[in-house]
């Protein structure tokens, strides 16, 4: 095997561990502030239907929580073993990252995480409300630090190079590197609108099969109220990304817009590119769209940037890079129009009694998730032939491996991967229909409802 089918084989590896381990993320984060939110409604109003939903999604959280604790120790290992030089050249820049996403997420949420599962009707309210404070600001320092050593590098600022290793010089400047701001900004707001649409189309779910309508409500009408909010904001996110991307990467806007001269002004929606030739077999484009959405030109006059402004050893490959953007993209569509419709609805008081609406919004629970796969595959895939823009190329980064050992350990994480995820899926599934319970809310450690009446005493005595 060539030294590019090894290149390959460690870039699908990493590609594949990476997607899995970012779903969870994407899950922890939206719903440990959902957590939040539920516990602080139940102590200031008392109400248990606030308290039933806290414990469900509580369930929920702790094992996607613990996988993608599981998977995130996979891709510091992958550093190191798939990617020696990587992790040679870059490690007192990226390894000090990775450490302090340890010490200041991990740790922190490990702390709080027991006291949380565990620590109802054994601790104050007070406590438990600290404690769930704690483990969802640990999944946002954890988003933190990963966006700090990715947007590195993407944009690498407050360096510099010794033996042909990078070495901090400025850690405000490591840290706040150019893309650091507007990209964390991008995937907060991406993970909370992922759980939004999660907890949306679970709780639409039970209005479709008409169970936990109490809870359904409640579930329907803060997510949607929240969506409402965050997805044109995340519109609007993602367009000073994309001016970022204009400033700093430039290729990998073009390969996004799929043109290969500088004279288009329409927006391609489809394409088919050869990569060697330099040319769309097919191109499906269209007029004037693109010089309005990218170019802010009205007019239609302003010309989208080519692949024929980059030499061609330097060129994203237009394929991946192209159709990841617009499965990140294309998603807003939908997402607007059904924040659009929730509104109508409950403006006119129809939210919680329309059926087909409710049974749109289960298909919509998987959206956010891939939006985010997507952006995190147009990021890295527009980002090549680099690992550290414009400093460190891929192929100069991986490790001298036998390709056969490469596809082995592959193919184990495809088999392993598949079946974790389809078990994650499946308990998701299988804790829904059983729901958050019926009946009387019972302290954990208190006597029952039953024991009480079977020992003759009232309940509370």
């Amino acid at each position: 095997m060539s030294p590019d089918t090894l290149l390959d084989l460690s870039r699908w590896q990493w590609a594949l561990t990476a997607a899995f381990h970012i779903t969870f993320p994407a899950v922890t984060v939206g719903t440990s502030v959902f957590l939040v939110v539920c516990y602080a409604l139940y102590m200031r109003t008392d109400d248990d239907v606030w308290l039933r939903m806290f414990r469900f999604w509580r369930r929920i959280f702790a094992v996607g929580f613990t996988l993608g604790v599981v998977s995130g120790i996979v891709l510091t290992f992958e550093f190191g073993l798939n990617w020696g030089g990587f992790a040679h050249d870059v490690g007192p820049i990226v390894g000090v990252a990775v450490l302090m996403e340890v010490v200041m997420a991990f740790f922190l949420e490990a702390g709080f995480l027991g006291l949380l599962i565990y620590g109802e009707g054994r601790i104050s309210k007070r406590m438990m409300m600290f404690s769930a404070c704690m483990v969802s600001l640990g999944t946002m320092l954890s988003v933190t630090w990963i966006l700090v050593a990715n947007s590195w590098m993407q944009t690498p600022a407050g360096y510099k190079v010794v033996d042909g290793q990078f070495q901090p010089v400025n850690w405000l400047h490591v840290i706040f590197n150019p893309s650091f701001g507007i990209r964390f900004i991008h995937m907060l707001v991406g993970a909370l609108v992922a759980a939004a649409w999660f907890i949306c189309g679970i709780s639409a779910w039970y209005f479709v099969k008409r169970r936990h309508l109490l809870i359904a409500r409640r579930g329907l009408s803060v997510t949607l109220g929240v969506l409402s909010i965050l997805v044109p904001l995340q519109i609007f996110i993602g367009d000073q990304v994309a001016g970022y991307v204009a400033t700093y990467k430039l290729p990998q806007l073009e390969a996004m817009e799929g043109n290969w001269t500088s004279t288009n002004t329409g927006e391609n929606m489809i394409v088919i590119p050869d990569q060697e030739a330099a040319k769309n077999e097919l191109q499906l484009t269209i007029p004037w769209l693109g010089s309005a959405m990218g170019g802010k030109d009205w007019s239609g006059h302003t010309a989208i940037p080519g692949l024929d402004l980059t030499p061609k050893d330097l060129r994203p490959a237009v394929l991946p890079t192209f159709y990841s953007f617009r499965a990140m993209w294309w998603p807003t569509v939908p997402m607007i129009a059904v924040v659009l419709v929730a509104i109508a609805l409950r403006l006119r008081g129809r939210l919680f009694s329309t059926r087909w609406f409710h049974k749109l919004l289960v298909g919509f629970v998987p959206i956010g998730f891939v939006a985010i796969w997507a952006g995190w595959v147009l990021a890295e895939t527009g980002r090549q032939p680099w690992l550290v823009y414009g400093k460190l190329r891929t192929a100069d980064a991986v490790s001298s491996l036998q390709p056969w050992s490469v596809l082995t350990s592959l193919i184990g994480f495809v088999v392993l991967y598949l079946a974790l995820l389809g078990a994650y899926v499946w308990w998701v599934a299988r804790t829904v229909r059983e729901g958050p319970g019926e009946g009387p809310i019972v302290e954990p450690g208190a006597p029952s409802v039953a024991l009480h009446s079977r020992l003759g005493l009232a309940p509370g005595s």
